[in-house]
């Protein structure tokens, strides 16, 4: 039997088993100081439908409801609003709710809300002060997962979201690189990269590459929204990422847990959390260090990361809190090899003067303030200072052998700051329930870009040895951003909902600096250096506009669709960078188009869940590169724009605890079957360079599958993963021969399995991992520059070993 047939027969069944059973759903809505009935209260279901209204003796019903888990909200004047989940199994249900007075003093009611038991779910219609219904969404739960959550393993985390292409060269997670729909995963550099709501890119505008990453073992969700995200976070043809990290427990003044793992190739993993609430102020924190010497020779590192979250409840209205994070590493960069040398050993390098340094530090301040049950406000003020350094020798031809000669260095430093407002209301028309959202951002960024000629030893030494004539290009660009959105749900009847949005943005950038001409002798010494001026400036304002539509024929089937317009600035490597195998088009133009997304997917259920959709992507002006000869019969690269990209194709997810359906009784047993699978189809439509358009759009596999089984007894888990990903080309021309550069051609197809298991035992866990089980030679990335240039391979088979203990 195919996968589409096994994917169809699932899906079959699990919608005619949830429309069989109609149930009733009733109750009654008391005040909880006098115990009188509570006339008309609104009663909701699922954040917004269907939604009912109680009579005069406080009674509401809803008839015809299949069975399943339901989200029973309350909103009544002059009482506080409460919410608890309700499951209907078979038989009607009746409730008894007892509201406060929106005057009394309460304690703090902590509301769990289990969505699921598969370690993926998504986001629910109105969520953390944002509105996602009708959008393409997907939410990661990394404790429930069986995976190496040590090394940040992207391709085991990132498992359930369809579509994504994942760059696999840093085998330890330092750098979190990924795409889907034809983007370019470069450092994720085209979603818009957030940590708690708040950007931690270099620079979200101007330099949108993520050089930082959280710990995954700090993280308690990763919500993804694709690309209609543009018009409440702004630009970036991807959509969203946001970490939300884990948040201070609220029963324990302290709560203390300690992993500690262990690997191949030197890997050490030391990991330590503390988490508590005194009174009104609540804290988690958490300190790691990570180092390797790395699968292929000359790739070792050290790394440190730290993070505090305070937060302060002012009332019982208002909330304050600052987020602080400092990460920084070094690590060796062993280069980039040749088709030929990959194919000869691909565990080679010829470069040991090659290093990347990374210091990263973030700041976060936000007030929650809850006015009443309807209206929800929330500001965020967040800043970033940080750099990044490298340094290497990197010649076009990447066979070279390393002559010791002055190594190029690159520095970068980061200084942003921004703000971001945003304003929740929930409003009736009738018994119809409306929820407003507006927001409005103002972000300042800087950043100090120089390049010239580095030491000519082997050790990590990051200063320049020539300040007169020894620099290629030294560029201030300052930027500056300010923008207004808004998006409301109209709920037209229970099951069908509009949500149009809109967003206006005014973007500033400005390039300031000189580019330079550095000419050798034959002994490598300077003979001449020439400077260039240049002042540019880009100030452009524009609207996006989109609308969502969502029908739910059945509380446990969400139909959901979405337009929205897109747009992405150019970037600052985008206008000027000194790479002995690049060109820049001075012309190029920012980056334009369109997504459409149409799918069915399940609402919140632990036993199965799926996801189908469709989409479809109109990118205009897309920016890339292609190859080409110059007058001296070298090969080099020319970045600027395209043409017009299309990429359409189905993603679709399907995972169900087959032994749960089978055998519901027995809840110590667990047996999950999961699917993911994309078609893509991509071509350039329009091109105005020769030899483009009909070509397929780069970083587009036809097939992009991952498909797993995960069997659980008790508090013993075990998984296997298996990835395939087929052919896809790195650059427009199609180029399959990578040539002495190897920074373009054929990325083959490949294939990888993964095995986890973990074991809880009271207050500890165990967990094991082998990445990479057939031990695959393989590589997902051609680098145009660090840390190659050339082919990265992936790493070959390693094993992995951790210990929790929690107290």
């Amino acid at each position: 039997m195919t996968l589409s047939k096994v994917y169809n027969t699932l899906i079959f069944c699990l919608i005619s088993t949830f429309a069989l059973a109609q149930h009733k759903l009733s109750g009654t809505v008391y005040s909880r100081k006098d115990g009188n009935a509570i006339k008309n209260c609104k009663i909701i279901l699922n954040t917004g439908s269907p939604t009912a209204l109680t009579n005069e003796k406080g009674i509401f019903v809803f008839k015809n409801l299949a069975a399943g888990t339901y989200k029973v909200q309350t909103y009544a004047e002059d009482f506080q609003s409460s919410q608890q989940e309700i499951r209907l199994t078979d038989k009607d249900l009746d409730l008894k709710i007892f509201l406060d007075s929106i005057h009394a003093t309460l304690n703090e009611v902590v509301v769990t809300d289990k969505q699921t038991d598969f370690g993926f779910t998504r986001m629910r219609a109105v969520e953390s002060m944002g509105i996602y219904e009708g959008k393409k969404s997907e939410v990661i739960l990394p404790e429930q997962l069986v995976a190496n959550l040590a090394t940040n393993n992207a391709r085991q985390v990132y498992s359930r979201v369809a579509g994504l292409n994942i760059w696999e060269n840093d085998g330890a997670g330092l750098q979190l690189s990924i795409g889907g729909r034809g983007l370019d995963p470069n450092r994720t550099a085209n979603f818009n990269v957030r940590q708690n709501g708040y950007d931690i890119s270099a620079d979200a505008l101007g330099y949108p590459e993520s050089y930082y990453t959280p710990p995954i073992e700090a993280v308690g969700r990763i919500q993804i929204v694709r690309g209609a995200a543009s018009l409440q976070y702004g630009t970036q043809f991807g959509g969203l990422i946001n970490f939300v990290m884990k948040k201070p427990v609220t029963d324990r003044k302290l709560e203390l847990t300690a992993r500690q793992s262990v690997g191949s190739f030197g890997f050490y993993n030391a990991f330590t959390s503390a988490s508590g609430t005194l009174n009104k102020l609540s804290y988690y924190t958490f300190f790691q260090y990570k180092r390797a010497d790395g699968w292929r020779a000359n790739s070792g590192f050290d790394s440190y990361n730290f993070y505090a979250d305070l937060d302060y409840k002012l009332s019982e209205k208002t909330t304050i809190g600052i987020d602080l994070t400092h990460m920084s590493y070094l690590s060796q960069q062993p280069g980039g090899l040749t088709d030929a040398m990959f194919a000869e050993n691909p565990r080679q390098t010829n470069r040991e003067r090659n290093w990347f340094k990374v210091n990263w530090n973030l700041w976060a301040a936000h007030l929650d303030h809850k006015f009443n049950s309807l209206n929800e406000f929330n500001l965020r003020v967040f800043g970033l200072s940080a750099y990044r350094y490298s340094l290497g020798f990197r010649p076009n031809r990447v066979a070279t052998i390393d002559d010791n000669s002055e190594r190029d260095l690159i520095k970068g430093d980061f200084n942003n700051w921004g703000a971001e407002a945003r304003y929740l209301k929930r409003y009736f028309i009738g018994d119809k329930l409306l929820i407003f959202l507006g927001g409005s951002r103002y972000y300042h960024g800087f950043n100090h870009s120089i390049q010239g000629l580095g030491s000519r030893g082997k050790d990590a030494d990051f200063n320049f040895i020539n300040y007169e004539e020894g620099i290629a290009n030294d560029y201030r660009f300052p930027n500056n951003n300010a923008s207004l959105f808004i998006e409301n749900i109209f709920y037209l009847n229970d099951k069908f909902s509009v949500t149009p949005g809109i967003r206006y943005e005014y973007i500033h950038t400005k390039a300031d600096g000189f580019y330079g001409n550095i000419q050798f002798d034959l002994a490598g010494n300077i003979i001449s250096a020439t400077r260039t001026n240049e002042t540019r400036t880009n100030g452009r304002q524009f609207v996006l506009a989109g609308v969502g539509l969502s029908y739910k024929p059945i509380a446990e089937i969400d139909i959901y669709s979405n337009i929205s317009q897109n747009y992405r600035s150019i970037t600052f490597s985008d206008m000027r960078t000194a790479n002995p195998s690049a060109v820049i088009d001075p012309n190029m133009k920012d980056e334009r188009g369109y997504s459409i997304d149409l799918g069915v997917r399940t609402h919140q259920t632990s036993l199965y869940n799926f996801d189908v959709s469709m989409f479809y992507l109109n990118y205009d002006n897309r920016i890339g590169e292609v190859q080409f000869y110059d007058e001296s019969n070298r090969v080099l690269r020319r970045r600027g724009n395209i043409g017009q990209a299309v990429i359409m194709g189905l993603e679709s997810y399907a995972e169900a605890d087959l032994l749960k359906l089978g055998k519901p009784a027995n809840q110590h047993l667990s047996g999950v079957l999961f699917g993911n699978v994309a078609f893509i189809h991509s071509v350039y439509k329009a091109s105005q360079i020769p030899g483009i358009k009909g070509n397929k759009v780069e970083f587009v596999p036809d097939v992009n599958l991952k498909t797993g089984v995960r069997l659980g007894y008790k508090n013993l888990k075990a998984s296997f993963q298996y990835t395939y990903l087929s052919d896809q080309y790195s650059e427009a021309t199609n180029a399959k021969d990578g040539g002495v550069s190897a920074v373009v051609g054929l990325i083959p197809a490949y294939d990888v399995m993964d095995v986890s298991v973990s074991y809880q035992f009271k207050k500890f866990k165990i967990e094991g991992n082998i990445n990479n089980l057939s031990n695959r030679m393989y590589f997902t990335r051609r680098a145009t520059g660090y840390p190659g240039p050339g082919i990265l391979p992936s790493d070959g088979r390693s094993f992995y070993l951790s210990l929790q203990a929690k107290i």
